[in-house]
């Protein structure tokens, strides 16, 4: 039987705007995307038929509401394929915490299958697909660093942030997406990103200066019912990250340091009050196919 061992990484925003809403209640967002190196391992084995989803994460769902079974679902009925897949997912990237690890899952899904059955579809192709499955697929394809617009299914690449030591701490606490948008009052938000500015000091390499640019509009929502968001981001300021920031819609917050004793000193810190803290770098790719 067949079989593929991919590494899908998580991202981070550096920054994020919303500029309005559709007629279907879709956000229109601006933020530019990053990835890292925080990777889950993805296993996909050929199975005479159906789709079989595992893993060793109690949160991740196994049944056909899970992101991963949909990519496999999508890309078997688009070739019209009879055989099957069984897809293990051993996840070290937290779960429903603004990284996109769901997105980056279903991502590594449409690459491996896309190789084991040599459909020979392209990167453009894929991240097509992508998008039917949701507005972070596409970017976790791509990987590296990109602007997003649109609902975030418009990308453009872009540099990114070089080799860069990002610390990643995630509370135990789940957030909605969902809920976050709905709780945004654009009346309310008093700071966005300038995003040509940090597009300008990404070409520049001037890591603190984007720090320092770094906006998350989404921040002003989740900050006010989760005081944990407030008190990571402190707390990363005090061992002298050069910025910190929500990821996403939260709750996972991540702070840039140049200075990796720094990084640790805060990395060992958080980790006596919150698990999932990661030490992590910058990633300048998207899916890896291992072996």
């Amino acid at each position: 039987m067949k079989s593929l061992n991919l590494k899908c990484r998580a991202k981070i925003n550096l920054s994020i705007d919303v500029l309005g809403k559709r007629e279907d209640n879709y956000h229109l967002v601006e933020m530019i995307m990053q990835t890292i190196d925080l990777y889950d391992n993805v296993n996909i084995e050929e199975i005479d038929s159906g789709i079989i989803i595992e893993s060793d994460n109690e949160h991740v769902p196994t049944d056909s509401s899970n992101i991963a079974y949909k990519a496999a679902d999508l890309i078997k009925q688009k070739f019209n394929i009879d055989k099957g897949v069984k897809i293990r997912i051993n996840k070290n990237i937290p779960v429903a915490a603004g990284l996109a690890g769901g997105s980056t899952n279903a991502a590594a899904v449409l690459v491996g299958i896309n190789k084991m059955w040599d459909l020979k579809l392209t990167q453009d192709e894929l991240m097509e697909l992508g998008l039917q499955l949701g507005a972070d697929v596409p970017f976790c394809i791509l990987g590296g660093a990109a602007i997003a617009r649109g609902i975030g299914e418009k990308l453009t690449r872009i540099k990114g942030l070089g080799n860069v030591k990002i610390l990643i701490c995630k509370p135990d606490i789940l957030v909605s997406t969902k809920w976050v948008y709905q709780n945004l009052d654009a009346n309310e938000i008093s700071k966005r990103p300038n995003t040509k500015n940090i597009l300008n000091n990404l070409e520049e390499n001037d890591v603190q200066a984007l720090a320092n640019n770094m906006v998350n509009v989404l921040e002003s929502v989740t900050e006010n019912e989760y005081i944990q968001i407030k008190e990571i981001k402190k707390k990363m300021i005090e061992y002298n990250a050069l910025g910190s920031m929500m990821s996403g819609s939260g709750p996972t917050v991540f702070g840039i340091f140049n200075n990796l004793e720094y990084a640790q000193m805060a990395k060992k810190e958080l980790q006596q009050v919150y698990k999932q803290t990661y030490l992590v770098n910058t990633y300048k790719g998207g899916i890896e196919i291992e072996g």
